[in-house]
């Protein structure tokens, strides 16, 4: 069911959704490993989909954490307040992200989980979602984000990887989790 409707939003959207599959549990768990969302004390995800990162997510933070989800999408919405119930979701954009989390009593964040597909975004929505994560992360906060094991090979995945070296202090790569529809890896980048 949740295939089904993943790929129903792809369909409607593929620029917005960027993949037909939702990511796979091996990858959910490299890219909230590279977030260092175990130690966090505040978390905030862009783009949580149907829920593959949110579920790992809620598992592994600390008791007593606060989470934030930002998605664009309206069905996606619906599916993670119902997957994960405890998640205070937020429809909008990640963009407006400083909103969102000082709607939910938060003044900065200790780490972004981020399920966008920012390799298939325009250079200016790129730019301006990779600044609102430098707004609300605190020095020495990790955005995590996740890309197809292919998309630095593309225009649009080199520009996501030279955003992040413009932003931020420190660019890592995780190894390719290669039991994903696609193989992808996660990029961890330090404010």
């Amino acid at each position: 069911m949740e295939f089904l409707s993943f790929f129903k939003q792809y369909l409607a959207s593929p620029k917005y959704v960027g993949g037909f599959a939702p990511s796979s549990r091996l990858l959910a768990e490299a890219i909230t490993e590279a977030a260092g969302v175990s130690r966090a004390s505040r978390v905030v995800e862009f783009g949580p989909g149907t829920g593959a990162f949110t579920e790992v997510i809620t598992k592994k933070m600390p008791p007593g954490a606060s989470f934030v989800a930002i998605e664009l999408r309206e069905d996606f919405v619906k599916a993670v307040r119902k997957k994960c119930p405890a998640v205070q979701v937020f429809h909008g954009s990640a963009a407006d992200a400083r909103k969102y989390i000082e709607a939910a009593g938060m003044d900065c964040c200790d780490c972004i989980v981020s399920g966008l597909p920012f390799a298939l975004f325009e250079d200016e929505l790129q730019c301006q979602i990779l600044d609102a994560a430098v707004d609300i992360l605190k020095p020495g906060g990790i955005f995590a984000t996740f890309t197809y094991f292919f998309s630095p090979s593309f225009p649009a995945g080199k520009k996501l990887q030279q955003n992040l070296e413009a932003r931020f202090a420190r660019v890592e790569r995780t190894p390719t989790v290669w039991l994903n529809l696609f193989p992808a890896f996660a990029y961890r980048a330090i404010k």
